[in-house]
């Protein structure tokens, strides 16, 4: 199945899970930074995955550009949505669920939250001390979650089998 995972990164997060994503996934998957100026033919593709990364409360503003633009073609595809961001459990579903229209949401085949990092090499002066001031963070710190990251792309992976066979 050809798959593109299509996503938005501010320090690199992200593009290093799209990347472990789609080294589970196998051949024929593509990675798209929507930061390029040139676009593939999403029509060619089987399945397209979202991925962003949530930065006081918002998701990058390309990533919400292109499924705002693209919706009719995301429903008709198999779709899987990830975020990458610092909090856990039902607030990084929550942040989830306020950045992506429940349309979308319930059309995925899988959602996650896959961790984040909090990467002071590549944060400007503000992001540092907005970070060390409402996190509380002091250093670099990385909480990617490895396992979800598997749990995802296994789930992306499976082929829809019937329970049961009529003959």
């Amino acid at each position: 199945m050809k798959t593109i995972i299509t996503y938005c990164t501010n320090h690199g997060c992200t593009e290093k899970v799209a990347g472990q994503i789609r080294d589970l996934l196998g051949t024929e998957t593509t990675l798209h930074n929507l930061k390029r100026k040139n676009q593939p033919d999403w029509h060619e593709f089987d399945r397209i995955i979202i991925g962003g990364s949530i930065h006081a409360g918002q998701i990058q503003k390309k990533v919400k550009e292109f499924y705002i633009k693209n919706m009719d073609l995301l429903l008709d595809k198999e779709l899987g949505i990830f975020i990458c961001c610092m909090e856990e459990g039902e607030k990084a579903k929550e942040e989830m669920e306020a950045v992506f229209p429940e349309k979308l949401l319930n059309h995925a085949k899988a959602t996650a939250c896959l961790g984040g990092e909090f990467n002071f090499e590549k944060m400007n002066f503000l992001e540092k001390m907005i970070v060390k001031k409402v996190a509380k963070v002091e250093q670099s710190t990385s909480n990617i979650d490895h396992e979800a990251i598997k749990f995802f792309s296994n789930k992306m992976k499976k082929r829809y089998q019937p329970l049961f066979f009529l003959i």
